[in-house]
């Protein structure tokens, strides 16, 4: 009833290829891996500075504009501000990867 021992070996052993990579296959892999991490690290640096900018604003208003302070719970207060976040996050993240792919088709 399971996966028959021929296809399980195959796909436990699927990292042993035959085939040797090429340098060239490595440092590509490094350097998209290197690419992945910056756009990781730049996201977050985004993604906190927008939930600071956002979350002082939130709070001054719901607690000073009458109209947000009857229409804004805690519910609204927390969407605005991971809204706010993970767009930075999302945006900032994938225009340094794309940038440093574009760095990177240049690299020869």
């Amino acid at each position: 009833m399971g996966i028959p021992s021929e296809m399980r070996d195959l796909l436990a052993n699927r990292k042993k290829s035959l085939l040797i990579p090429s340098p060239i296959e490595d440092a590509k892999i490094l350097r998209t891996r290197q690419c992945t991490q910056e756009g990781v690290r730049a996201g977050a640096k985004a993604a906190a500075v927008a939930c600071v900018a956002s979350a002082v604003p939130t709070l001054v208003a719901v607690r000073t504009i009458p109209w947000a302070k009857a229409n804004l719970n805690y519910t609204a207060q927390a969407l605005i501000i991971s809204a706010a976040s993970i767009a930075a996050y999302f945006i900032t993240a994938d225009k340094t990867i794309l940038e440093c792919a574009r760095r990177n088709t240049h690299y020869k």
